[in-house]
């Protein structure tokens, strides 16, 4: 049997030719009432099977069309249908020439039996039953209308009030719920899957400094620099990708005031009711004094751990420089002694130039503790004349030793200017300068370029650097062929704790120090650079006219006197060679090696002394302790106190010790000649 099944779903059509095939029968199919015409009139059928809303033409319009067409009107028709189902729809389906009405869903059993049934009782027709009148339609038409459409506008107006009722539920709890959102001290957000806010609390318009109209639609990038962004989104694209929310993410924004904000997130997908994501959701907290705190502790424990560094090589270093400083008495003290006696005995000129190249060197080694303790901050960073060709060649040979073999270095001395500075101090200068030159370089060879000259500025608009003075300046340049620095952050080098190396690798205050110490010369600092182009750094210095002390031994006859000293010094060579100056000087000199016998012996002839020359650090009392105990004797003993590293102390605690002078080792017979006869002269005074 040929049936044609006329439905606008593939689905429906599909299941009813499974069934109909099945048995047997022979199918086609029609999506709406005029295709199916169209097959009826070009080949036969021998039953119809009409859904009842289709496009173009329904299935009751069909049905009048069938039963009106001479040819066709015999064809039997059976209704199934899932929208029209009421006692008036069956009623009306019958009176237009329908000649079953089954309600969808039907078993296949039931409907293969409902075939049957009308394919038998229209065996037994005679002929075809005649249309119903024009007018009777049109009449069941309207009626059904009207009934459809009182039905529709009684479920509308359901569907208006529940609306109605769900609305005002909605709005309650939207205003539950950003009442409660709003309360919450974390900012909370929804961004698309583009990253556009469509959601957010009155915290988050805190935390990001922008107004509620102002932050709607904005990008989350609008507010993140490009490392922050990309963070962002990483965590965002493992959120996409798993699903699973991610916790404790830090990150920093930008608010609206420039101010950088760190938060921590936590982040979650949103998904539409089939499962497919749409947006994000976020929790963000406002950790930025938190990490600020953090910040200060951890900068506050660095400064302490270098201060206790600083203060452990300190007390190393002054335990160094009083014992280097003891045998450099001993040393410059029997040169002085050699260099007296050569003059004297008329030796040869040979031997006193050996002996001057001694003193030389001592005096030279003696500067160099006083490097080390100024380093240690021991010592008063005073401020002389400087041969900085000196410092420089020195500090080039300690940074050839430290940096890799590849970086080659170039050094160009054109000047032996001084400038008035320390020594230490343009030491550090050079250090800091080259070891970032070598960090520049690490990773490929490179030259390293150090340049001493002069030059001379007349006009202070023609200085290379706003706020040099006219004058004579010494130039040093350090250049290097490394990485280069970014013209976004050249400006911010000499900040203090600005650095570009990793965690642990700097502090920060090199360059910052640096730049104070050259300013507080007069001088000034000027840096080019740019990324792949490597650096170079230029001080000017001003030249200093004033002459550097003198190294070579002065002959000339010292002044002496007939006084009685006790000297003191636990160090037996500075014992004797004191002991043999102080005599040559006419002296009456007793010694002591020891800080308590030297007690002992003033306290059984307090009036047999005239003056008391004591070493600072003895064992069991030190030297400013046997000075006091001696006070308590005589009150108008005076004292004069050595120390093998130089220790400041004030006029006044000096005075109060009862010590009139304060000499540091090692001491040159002329100073410490001179030194004698002046406290002497106060006390005969």
């Amino acid at each position: 049997m040929n049936i044609l099944i006329v439905d606008d779903k593939a689905d429906n059509v599909y299941l009813l030719e499974t069934i109909l095939k099945a048995k047997g029968h022979i199918v086609a199919s029609a999506d709406n009432g005029a295709a199916a015409l169209e097959k009826l009139r070009s080949q036969p059928f021998d039953l119809i099977i009409s859904d009842i809303l289709m496009p173009v033409m329904d299935g009751f319009q069909l049905c009048r069309e069938v039963r009106a067409d001479a040819d066709l009107s015999h064809i039997p028709f059976i209704v199934y249908t899932a929208t029209y189902t009421g006692p008036k729809d069956e009623e009306f389906a019958a009176k237009i020439g329908a000649d079953r009405f089954i309600v969808k869903p039907c078993e296949p059993d039931r409907f293969i039996s409902h075939i049957d049934e009308v394919m038998a009782a229209s065996g037994k027709k005679k002929t075809a039953a005649p249309p119903p009148q024009e007018e009777e339609v049109l009449r069941l038409y309207n009626e059904r209308l009207v009934r459809k459409l009182e039905d529709k506008m009684v479920q509308l107006e359901k569907e208006i009030a529940e609306r109605k009722r769900s609305e005002g539920r909605l709005r309650a709890s939207e205003e539950k719920y950003r009442s409660i959102l709003d309360s919450m001290e974390d900012g909370y957000y929804e961004v698309d899957l583009a990253g556009d806010l469509i959601f957010f609390n009155q915290s988050m318009c805190r935390i990001l400094g922008y107004s509620r109209d102002e932050l709607m639609g904005m990008n989350n990038r609008a507010f993140m620099d490009k490392e922050n962004a990309s963070k962002v989104f990483d965590s965002f694209n493992r959120v996409y990708r798993t699903g699973k929310p991610s916790r404790a993410l830090d990150w920093e924004v930008i608010r609206k005031d420039d101010a950088i904000c760190h938060i921590n997130n936590a982040v979650s997908l949103i998904t539409d009711e089939n499962g497919k994501p749409v947006g994000f959701r976020g929790v963000a907290r406002d950790v930025t004094e938190q990490v600020r705190a953090e910040q200060e502790k951890a900068l506050l424990t660095k400064q302490l751990q270098q201060s206790q560094k600083m203060e452990s090589i300190g007390t190393l270093a002054g335990g160094i420089a009083h014992d280097f400083n003891n045998i450099l008495a001993a040393v410059l003290g029997y040169t002085e002694l050699a260099l007296d006696l050569s003059a004297r005995e008329q030796y040869g000129s040979k031997l006193t130039d050996f002996l001057e190249e001694i003193y030389a060197a001592a005096e030279r080694a003696k500067d160099l503790v006083r490097q080390i303790l100024a380093f240690a901050r021991q010592s008063d960073d005073a401020v002389k004349p400087v041969q900085v060709s000196l410092i420089v060649k020195e500090a080039l040979k300690l940074i050839r030793s430290s940096i890799p073999a590849s970086i080659d270095i170039r050094q160009s001395i054109e000047s032996d200017a001084r400038v008035m500075g320390n020594a230490t101090q343009i030491h550090q200068i050079m250090m800091n300068f080259c070891t970032n030159a070598a960090h520049a370089m690490e990773n490929d060879p490179g030259t390293l370029g150090v340049r001493v000259s002069e030059e001379t500025f007349t006009d202070p608009k023609a200085t290379p650097v706003a706020g040099l003075k006219p004058g004579k300046y010494l130039r040093i340049t350090v250049s290097d062929t490394g990485t280069g620095i970014a013209p976004d952050i050249l400006d911010a080098i000499f900040e203090p704790y600005f650095t570009t190396k990793a965690p642990g690798v700097g502090t920060g205050m090199g360059l910052s120090m640096v730049h104070g110490i050259v300013e507080s010369y007069g001088g000034k600092i000027t840096v080019e650079s740019a990324p792949a182009q490597g650096s170079v750094f230029t001080v000017y210095l001003p030249v200093s006219q004033r002459e550097l002390r003198p190294r070579t031994y002065d002959p000339q006859p010292l002044t002496g006197g007939n006084e009685a000293i006790l000297f003191v010094d636990d160090e037996i060579q500075i014992v004797s060679v004191a002991e043999k100056i102080l005599t040559a000087l006419g002296y009456a000199v007793t010694a002591q090696t020891s800080s308590q016998s030297a007690l002992a012996l003033f306290r059984e002839q307090p009036e047999a002394f005239d003056l008391v020359i004591t070493d600072m650090t003895m064992p069991n009392m030190t030297g400013d302790r046997l000075a006091a105990e001696i006070m308590k004797i005589r009150p108008d003993m005076p004292v004069i106190l050595c120390s093998g590293y130089s220790r400041k102390m004030s006029d006044a605690a000096l005075s109060s010790a009862g010590i009139r002078a304060l000499l540091a080792k090692p001491v040159a017979k002329k100073e410490l000649a001179a030194t004698i006869r002046r406290v002497l002269d106060e006390k005969r005074s």
